[in-house]
């Protein structure tokens, strides 16, 4: 027996990389699977195509497992209403949401266009709500109901070049600890992952210098999509019912569970504060804990630097 035996699955981003994996392993647990890919470029800035997601659903198909594709995008809520109705169609229900569907448009803050921010926001952020309000009400429903979200150490640490990116991947966060907050009463659970692993997102990035080329081979060979991937599956799964609002992180065989804000650090003052109290007492008590700009290490892998 599978761990998601008798339960259907939506996975967007499906046709490559970790959301391939997802789609893969979720078939090989027992799920029936909706594999969603737009079959665009990196950047999203083309037409698509349908074949990346039926590709993957024929080979579940081919392995004696159920899939159908679909080619729909995740950033328009009609749209993702009918994968959802097809999930129905196809299988008679569904149970989980995996969502790693995204683009990249890195480039320096200063140098970015209103289009490199709105097409990152809406795949990703908008790509987010409209998931889960597609599929919120059949899951308090039902009283069964997973998600496993995206976010990125690029919104939780912060990445040069990757404004766009790393706001969208924090609002994701927000998006998930939210979801998991109001769902617990309907056994809704949600979660966010923030991978690292080997994709077409990685490769895009240029390689400057011999001591890159050689990290970039270490990922290929040891940070590889089907281990997030494992996780993401592992967390829907109804094994995992009591797992709910975290932030986790996956980095080869490493697997890591996050802080999430809290106040590290209080002063005040009953008379109230002035402007040059707030900077001559307020700001050096909090100074030893404030927080660097250096990116913190990732275990298992260097961080890639985004494109000037």
């Amino acid at each position: 027996m599978g761990a998601l035996d008798g339960k259907v699955v939506l996975v967007t981003g499906g046709g490559n990389g970790i959301g391939r994996d997802c789609a893969l392993i979720a078939a090989q647990e027992g799920a029936k699977v909706v594999v969603n890919d737009l079959g665009a470029g990196l950047k999203g800035d083309d037409e698509g195509s349908a074949g990346p997601a039926e590709k993957v659903a024929q080979e579940i198909r081919a392995a004696g497992g159920e899939a159908v594709s679909n080619s729909d995008s995740v950033t328009n809520l009609d749209a993702v209403y009918g994968m959802v109705e097809q999930a129905k169609k196809a299988f008679g229900g569904l149970h989980a949401v995996i969502n790693p569907a995204g683009i990249l448009r890195d480039v320096m803050f200063h140098k970015m266009t209103e289009r490199d921010w709105d097409q990152v926001i809406e795949v990703h952020m908008r790509g987010s709500f409209n998931v889960a309000r597609a599929t919120i009400e059949l899951f308090r429903e039902q009283n069964d109901g997973a998600y496993m979200f995206f976010t990125s150490t690029s919104g939780l640490f912060g990445n040069i070049g990757q404004a766009n990116y790393g706001a969208a991947k924090m609002g994701i966060a927000g998006l998930s600890r939210i979801i998991a907050m109001e769902g617990a009463r309907n056994n809704v659970r949600a979660n966010c992952l923030a991978p690292v692993a080997w994709t077409r997102m990685t490769q895009s990035v240029p390689i400057k210098d011999e001591a890159a080329a050689a990290r970039r081979a270490v990922m290929a060979e040891k940070i590889r999509a089907d281990q997030p991937a494992r996780f993401s599956v592992a967390m829907v799964t109804p094994a995992a019912a009591n797992v709910s609002g975290q932030i986790f992180g996956s980095s080869g065989e490493n697997i890591i569970l996050y802080s999430q804000p809290r106040p590290i650090e209080t002063v005040t003052k009953e008379e109230g504060w002035t402007v040059a109290t707030i900077l001559s007492e307020a700001v050096p008590k909090m100074a030893p804990k404030f927080f660097d700009l250096n990116r913190a290490p990732m275990a298992g892998a260097q961080p890639a630097k985004a494109p000037a």
